[in-house]
Parts: structure tokens; C-alpha cells; sequence
């Protein structure tokens, strides 16, 4: 296995490392690619209030008495969700898009999630049907960006990203997506220069993710006092320098990039 020495002056890391690299967002609570989650009040969780076990469990048992319920299943989804019980919430999903092959606005929804909760394989075919049917929204077509992203597939990956691009001019959600694609192929100037143009927009200034990840391409640079100043702008001075002692101590040692690469 080849290891790799500290790349304290290269602008190009091996992919593996970089993907290991990028779980330095993990730690700042951020993501390393975005996926919209507010495609409709049906399928939303951002107007739910603190989930109860009474009230979930109240859910689940109006959704256990019709399964193919649609409303039911997704109000029972959100008290999921809202747990943080996702291994629960993607059965519950499973069996509804199983019920409703047709409703493209469910399998969109269905296909994100598998995105999110890493199943890139499964999530292709489903988002793929729901462009095929020419129901695809432009984060149909991010979120098949991210699912190749997950497979190592980051060219294809970035023909999506380019496709959402078109349709949502300037959105940074999407632009911070090609970014890091670009970073997990370990091609950091590309990274850098595409993640602020990404933090220039607009839009860029609800999504602190979008500075976190170019604080990341800077400081594999090596650029430190860069990345900190980038990061100081979201996060506290506590965090900033946890994760630049966190990002210095994997890029000072061998082969750290396995102990980080994520499973699957």
C-alpha cells in the first residue's frame, strides 16, 4: 500500500486522502456536499417541532393501520427524522416508494435520501427514473451529482452539478458541490478557486458550509492563517482551532487518510 508524506507544498492530493480529508467539515458540523431538503410542506421537516417518543409512536401506528398512506407515512417520517432515527425512517420510506412507483415528487424525495444516509447505489436508478419522467428539479440533478460523488465517479458527478447549474444560475449549494468534487479528486487549486466563487454569491451567506469547505481546500494547501481567517467567519475560535489542529496533525502523519476514509 503506497503511503503518503505530508503535502505541505503540493496543490494535488490522491483522492483517497482528500476524501478522508474532507471529514474535517464533520467536525464543524457541516456537510461535504449539500442536499435541499425543503421540496415541499409534504415532504419538509423544518417546521417540526421537538419529536416525542409518544408522539412517534402515535405516528407510526396511524401509518401501521394503512401502509400505502402517503400523508401518514411521511407525517410519520418526520417524527423519524426529527429523532434521528434514519435507519427507521429509510424503511418506513422504502416501503412508501414501493407503494407510489408513479408520484415522482416521493421518489425524488426518496432518492435524497438515500443520497444522504450514503446509499449512492440505490439512489441512482430512483433519481434516474425521476428524470426520465422529466419531473427532475435541479436538485434531482445535484443530488445524482452527490450519489456519484459517494461511488468515486466525480467527472460524471460534475455533468449533473453543470446540469442543476443551468437551471439554478449562481446557486451555491451547487457550485460548493463541484467544488469539493473537485477536492475529493484531489485537485485543490480547482477546488479553491470554484469554492469562492461559490462563497462570492448571494445565496452563499445562509450556507456557512460553503467557507468551511474552501477553509478545507485552503489549509491542504498549507495556507493555515488563511484557512483560519475563512473559518473564524462561522465558526468560534474554539472550533477553528480544533479543526486546523485536527487537519495539521492527519496531513503530519502516514497514512491517516485510512484510519478516515469513510466505510462503504
Amino acid at each position: 500500500m503506497r503511503t503518503f508524506s505530508r503535502p505541505t507544498m503540493s496543490t494535488r492530493l490522491p483522492a483517497r486522502f482528500a476524501l478522508g480529508a474532507a471529514l474535517m467539515i464533520a467536525l464543524a458540523g457541516c456537510q461535504t456536499s449539500t442536499i435541499a431538503s425543503r421540496d415541499s410542506d409534504l415532504f419538509s421537516t423544518a417546521s417540526l417541532g421537538e419529536a416525542s417518543l409518544k408522539d412517534t409512536a402515535a405516528a407510526g401506528k396511524r401509518w401501521q393501520a394503512d401502509r400505502s398512506n402517503m400523508q401518514a407515512g411521511m407525517a410519520y417520517v418526520r417524527q423519524l427524522e426529527a429523532l434521528g432515527q434514519t435507519q427507521q425512517k429509510m424503511q418506513v420510506l422504502d416501503e412508501l416508494a414501493g407503494h407510489h412507483p408513479q408520484d415522482m415528487r416521493l421518489q425524488a424525495y426518496y432518492g435524497k435520501q438515500l443520497v444522504r444516509s450514503g446509499q449512492s447505489a440505490r439512489a441512482i436508478p430512483v433519481l434516474q427514473n425521476v428524470v426520465k419522467s422529466g419531473k427532475a428539479d435541479w436538485k434531482t440533478y445535484s443530488a445524482l451529482g452527490s450519489a456519484h460523488d459517494q461511488g468515486g465517479r466525480y467527472v460524471q458527478a460534475r455533468q449533473y452539478y453543470e446540469t442543476a447549474l443551468k437551471s439554478r444560475p449562481g446557486e451555491a449549494s451547487i457550485m460548493n458541490n463541484i467544488g469539493m468534487s473537485h477536492l475529493l479528486e484531489g485537485n485543490l487549486p480547482q477546488a479553491e478557486a470554484i469554492l469562492k466563487k461559490a462563497d462570492a454569491q448571494p445565496n452563499s451567506r445562509r450556507q456557512p458550509r460553503v467557507r468551511q469547505n474552501l477553509a478545507l481546500a485552503v489549509g491542504l494547501q498549507g495556507r493555515f492563517d488563511e484557512a483560519r481567517d475563512i473559518a473564524s467567519r462561522d465558526l468560534p475560535p474554539e472550533q477553528v482551532e480544533a479543526n486546523l489542529a485536527f487537519l495539521k496533525k492527519m496531513m503530519s502523519q502516514n497514512n491517516t487518510w485510512q484510519q478516515l476514509k469513510p466505510a462503504g
